[in-house]
């Protein structure tokens, strides 16, 4: 169906006529002399229209295919519950976009972060997603989508916090504490790169969800959270003061959707990903969520 009008938008653009039953279609350029810069730049948006338009009718069609997605809701704002009660957030749109274009209806369950990976890849759910990074030895486990995002580590630490500014500050005073969820990207970055490689150091304090980590960094329980950029900014944004983010990153990672083993449910999404970058989609999610969306509103 939009075949035909980019088609027509390339013949009126360089100037020719065609004859369709009933219409006739008449560039009115055709008298006038174009040079050939601006006719290759207006053929160039033409193509570009039928490019982005080829790849989306190449996406399969799954047939209305229920399948179940399992997330934590902990994580803005990839996905949380916001002050109307509402699960929302980055992830959500974008499943929902994936869904539009391949044909699925979608239902969501949660689950806690150390379950979520067995559970998927025991075949509870399809598809789990809440910023998980793509790591050799998850993939172990599950099976990843494509990153769909790429995220820097940062450290995250009460708005007042003044005796240490640094990764290399916080090592150095063997009173402070971090949070961190055992088995996350965070956990293994503030062994790793923070501390002094030992995954059993009593200065890290383990919580269930990354929600608790930071309310007890408010409390003054804890002294640091390691968490991603993205979702750093949004607790950030939504602190009214009482929290910072301080130091230099501490490295970049890749999120993804996971999937059992073996899922035939990867390849497809993979193309609805790689299309939504193509058409700026996921650009306009990043947007929304990162720059536009007001925390706690």
């Amino acid at each position: 169906m939009l075949l035909l009008p980019a088609l027509l938008f390339a013949i009126i653009a360089l100037g020719l006529s065609v004859r369709v039953p009933g219409v006739i279609v008449r560039s009115p350029l055709c008298d006038r002399e174009f040079t050939m810069k601006r006719i290759a730049t207006i053929a160039g948006f033409a193509l570009a229209a039928l490019g982005t338009l080829a790849q989306a009718q190449s996406l399969p069609d799954l047939a209305g295919r229920e399948i179940v997605v399992v997330t934590e809701n902990a994580y803005p704002p990839l996905q949380f519950v916001d002050a109307q009660g509402q699960a929302v957030g980055w992830e959500y749109d974008a499943m929902a976009e994936i869904a539009r274009r391949l044909n699925l209806k979608v239902t969501y369950e949660n689950t806690s972060w150390d379950a979520m990976i067995p559970a998927v890849s025991g075949g509870q759910y399809d598809i789990g997603m809440t910023g998980i990074t793509i790591r050799d030895d998850r993939k172990a486990q599950v099976d990843f989508s494509d990153p769909y995002m790429r995220s820097e580590m940062v450290m995250m630490v009460r708005g007042d916090e003044a005796r240490f500014a640094d990764a290399k500050g916080f090592a150095a005073n063997a009173e402070l504490l971090m949070a961190a969820q055992p088995g996350t990207t965070p956990f293994y970055v503030g062994v790793y790169e923070v501390l002094d490689g030992n995954e059993a150091n009593p200065r890290i304090k383990m919580f269930e969800t990354f929600g608790a980590g930071v309310e007890a960094l408010k409390a003054g329980d804890v002294d640091l959270v390691l968490t991603d950029g993205t979702s750093g900014a949004g607790y950030v944004a939504a602190s009214e003061g009482k929290l910072k983010v301080v130091g230099e990153k501490l490295g970049a990672e890749d999120f993804g959707f996971i999937f059992p083993k073996d899922s035939d449910l990867v390849a497809p999404v993979n193309a609805a990903i790689a299309a939504m970058k193509a058409d700026g989609t996921s650009a306009t999610l990043d947007k929304k969520w990162f720059l536009d969306y007001k925390m706690g509103q």
